[in-house]
């Protein structure tokens, strides 16, 4: 029978095979995400804290409720918007008799009947051929000739329609400039993607002060979030790695503004560059390429409850006493659904609700954190899930003082969605210079589809306003801006911004 070590006996053997244990552990929950995500059905994926917390014994009849709310919103807005053509269908003559009578002497009966029918009419190109009347006196010395059509370029042969239909369809339908110039022929109007693209760069040129005056704005705000994500960027026989980045903001108002910014890196200079001097909170991930504008003297950071979710979540294939923390998160979660159906998010009584019910969550979910840590490897899936949380913890917990931080980043994650997609469809941008352009015109779009407006038909208009309108007023025709005053204005007048 072997002889038992006393446990402070050193064995070389222990630490080795403690060792082999963590990597083991460490490669199996990587195999089981990786498994999951290629091969998983929907439901072992990631599932959202909504859907997690309808299921989770929600009142069923408010959420009835709402959403037959929204579907009304939804039919009322349709209705409102779609442009409208009467098309009268008459009896046919050999049916023009009475049915029990016979007689023909018949008489309309109100209105008629009416249904409606959404249909579709191609969109058309038109070629504009504008003449300007030239009049000349009968004294021979004197000639005057009628103003030319405004353009957006000097001798342009596109008109601001046209260019505003190519910036939306790149940056609202991440559609590539070669497939939109096979529309564009298909319409009967010779195009080539490089016109398109010098198109594009021009109308980015034109909206330059307007996109570099939204992040100014967003800036200054009191909460921003932020996030990035890699884009490609075309180099000698292959590609570099470029980096899109988001800021964004949500004013007084209830409007979202939207920026964008293209770096050729991931390091700290482009949040200096936008966030630099600038005090108030910063709600981002745990990326310290943030420490720049947040450390030592600058804004405060607030930390995303949805990025911890998601690192326990990872945690659960090889330790299912995650879930118990998933569940205190949802805790947190089920707060704010109880705030927006009381309607009193981001008011006194949201920072009460958040005192009352989230500060209690957080203190029992910090105990578990703590009495977990021991007990798995640093290094194992649920080790990091601990460890991240409780490195973070301050800046996670911020939101419970202050009613207008939010719980997680995922309004930035989200507004990074439509780049990610366009990143699929056209894989990468020619320059440096062309992912700048490409940042301006996202962050315009964007701001545009954030507060329900048309791009097409805000660019439109801008595309020439901007080039005369006051420096100093700018911030007038910022999408949200334009919204306003053009609601403010008669349907049928011209827009008036000067007053």
């Amino acid at each position: 029978m072997p002889r038992e070590l006393p446990q402070d006996h050193f064995c070389p053997w222990r630490e080795e095979a403690e060792e082999l244990k963590e990597r083991l552990t460490s490669l199996e929950a990587k195999m089981a995400t990786l498994e999951r995500h290629v091969f998983g059905r929907r439901t072992e994926k990631l599932p959202t804290v909504t859907a997690e917390l309808r299921g989770d014994g929600a009142d069923t009849a408010a959420q009835a409720e709402a959403a037959k709310k929204k579907r009304q919103q939804r039919a009322a807005r349709k209705a409102d918007e779609a442009p409208a053509r009467e098309i009268r269908h008459a009896v046919p003559t050999e049916e023009r008799h009475c049915p029990a009578c016979g007689n023909e002497d018949l008489k309309p009966l109100g209105r008629g009947r009416t249904s409606v029918v959404y249909e579709y009419v191609p969109a058309r190109f038109e070629k504009q051929v504008h003449v300007q009347e030239v009049l000349a006196c009968t004294c021979g010395r004197g000639v005057v000739t009628a103003p030319p059509p405004a353009r957006v370029v000097d001798r342009g042969e596109y008109g601001p329609g046209f260019l505003a239909h190519v910036v939306t369809s790149k940056c609202a339908d991440a559609m590539p400039l070669h497939r939109l110039a096979q529309r564009v022929e298909r319409s009967g109007v010779p195009m080539s993607r490089s016109t398109l693209t010098d198109l594009f760069h021009q109308a980015a040129s034109v909206l330059l002060p307007l996109s570099q005056h939204l992040l100014q704005c967003i800036a200054s705000a009191d909460v921003v979030w932020a996030d990035e994500t890699p884009l490609r960027v075309l180099d000698v026989k292959k590609t570099r790695l470029g980096y899109l980045w988001t800021f964004l903001t949500r004013n007084d108002a209830g409007e979202w503004l939207i920026g964008y910014r293209f770096s050729m890196g991931r390091a700290s200079k482009t949040p200096k560059e936008v966030l630099g001097g600038t005090a108030g909170a910063l709600v981002v991930d745990a990326y310290t390429g943030y420490n720049a504008v947040t450390l030592p003297q600058g804004r405060v950071r607030v930390g995303c409850w949805a990025h911890v979710r998601r690192r326990f979540f990872d945690a659960l294939a090889t330790a299912p006493e995650a879930r118990q923390a998933m569940d205190f998160i949802l805790e947190l979660y089920r707060v704010e659904a109880q705030a927006r159906e009381a309607d009193v998010v981001r008011t006194a009584a949201h920072r009460e609700l958040r005192q009352v019910h989230s500060a209690p969550v957080l203190a029992r979910l910090r105990v578990w954190l703590e009495a977990q840590a021991p007990r798995h490897p640093p290094k194992s899936p649920l080790g990091q899930a601990i460890s991240y949380a409780l490195k973070q913890w301050e800046a996670l917990t911020r939101f419970v003082e202050n009613e207008r931080l939010p719980l997680d980043n995922n309004r930035s994650e989200a507004a990074l969605r439509k780049a990610a997609l366009g990143r699929k469809n056209f894989l990468f941008v020619g320059h440096e210079a062309a992912g700048e352009n490409l940042a301006g015109l996202y962050a315009l779009v964007a701001t545009c589809e954030a507060n329900g407006v048309n791009p097409e038909e805000y660019l439109a208009d801008v595309l020439l306003r901007v080039q005369t309108h006051p420096n100093s007023r700018i911030g007038e025709l910022l999408p949200h801006e334009w919204k306003r005053r053009r609601a403010a204005d008669p349907p049928d007048s011209p827009l008036q911004l000067s007053h």
